[in-house]
């Protein structure tokens, strides 16, 4: 009767623990993707692809309100020629599955296409983050849709 007692708490302090562990994991995964999010932003804001090249996949899928589906070369090509003078990100929130993350929220933000064009844009978006084999979080699709009001 004393190893089974013995066993039936073992299992509940390496369950409670375990739950501990997976808590953390994911609070550690959302700021890594907050991070990511962050610096997708950031490298929209200043022009930067090299900045924005190692957070997409090799393969990502973006979508937007364009009737076509744009790959990493295209967005790292409209990323250089386009010239932001105000983004402003919010209402981001993050649904963690595994070594998979949804990241949504809204986007703002004004400036000028390559051929010098002033536009505007308010935008909720979609990012799909995968952890990929090497470890590093990756964008493997991206998805916008305009706000109209």
């Amino acid at each position: 009767m004393k190893k089974t007692s013995m066993w039936c708490l073992v299992v509940l302090l390496s369950r409670g623990s375990a739950e501990r562990l997976v808590a953390q994991g994911t609070r550690s995964t959302e700021e890594a993707v907050v991070r990511l999010e962050e610096q997708w932003f950031k490298a929209q804001h200043s022009c930067n692809p090299d900045l924005f090249g190692p957070l997409l996949a090799d393969k990502v899928v973006i979508t937007g309100s364009e009737p076509k589906v744009t790959n990493k070369a295209e967005a790292l090509a409209t990323c250089k020629n386009t010239k932001w003078d105000m983004v402003r990100l919010t209402d981001m929130n993050l649904a963690v599955f595994g070594d998979t993350v949804v990241a949504t929220g809204d986007f703002k933000g004004e400036g000028a296409d390559a051929s010098g064009k002033s536009f505007e844009v308010h935008e909720r978006w979609t990012h799909t983050w995968v952890k990929m084999p090497s470890g590093q979080w990756q964008c493997a699709a991206s998805h916008t849709s305009p706000v109209t009001m």
